[in-house]
């Protein structure tokens, strides 16, 4: 099981401590192909993940959030200091929930998978509210399962940045559905792309971050 690199989780606080650099992925850029492929990952962790972090740490200078945690740039702040802190954390939640098909399994188990089947009646039709919640979104955003701190389950879609952290909720499962993350492979297919992504979903990841509320 790998462990989380770059927060900390306890109860429903989030905090950084590799500091604003662009973590290294904890897998190869092949390791997702065929649903994601070489070319994504180069352009979208590479390039647009390496630019919020370059610019947030130009915007930060000469702020009260100079030495703030990426928790609270989140939760406090505004305009393009939050877009681009919180578009960090999203994207570290959405690749570090990823790994390579073949290390993946097909459904998560235990104590999350039993709240799976209590809050959407069985895991298929979370599936399905799932991808429905992500093609419903218009614009750029992020679909996510989330948690409250005594374990009920949630689907949110979001806008732009926005994060579930700042509702006090815990993040599950982020999938990023700005074009950038799958334009290159899927062209405008949203649907293909949100059903693929289980191919790839971390599940012992997502019950790791769910054991940790």
């Amino acid at each position: 099981m790998k462990k989380f690199r770059d927060f900390i989780i306890g109860g429903s606080f989030w905090v950084l401590i590799s500091g604003f650099t662009l973590p290294e992925l904890p897998y190869g850029p092949d390791a997702l192909s065929p649903v994601m492929s070489r070319e994504t990952i180069k352009y979208h962790h590479g390039k647009h993940v390496q630019s919020y972090v370059d610019k947030l740490n130009d915007l930060i200078i000469g702020t009260p959030f100079e030495n703030s945690t990426l928790t609270e740039i989140v939760k406090s702040a505004t305009g393009n200091i939050f877009n681009n802190g919180a578009q960090i954390v999203n994207h570290i939640l959405f690749f570090d929930g990823l790994g390579p098909e073949s290390e993946t399994k097909d459904h998560p188990e235990g104590e999350l998978y039993t709240a799976i089947i209590r809050d959407f009646g069985s895991f298929e039709d979370f599936k399905n509210k799932f991808e429905e919640s992500g093609n419903s979104l218009f614009g750029s955003g992020w679909v996510w399962l989330v948690s409250d701190n005594t374990g009920n389950l949630e689907i949110l879609k979001t806008g732009n940045a926005d994060n579930p952290i700042r509702e006090g909720k815990i993040p599950l499962i982020a999938v990023d559905l700005w074009e950038h993350s799958y334009y290159i492979d899927y062209r405008n297919q949203r649907n293909t792309y949100l059903g693929n992504i289980w191919r790839i979903t971390d599940w012992d990841m997502v019950e790791e971050r769910y054991s940790q509320r």
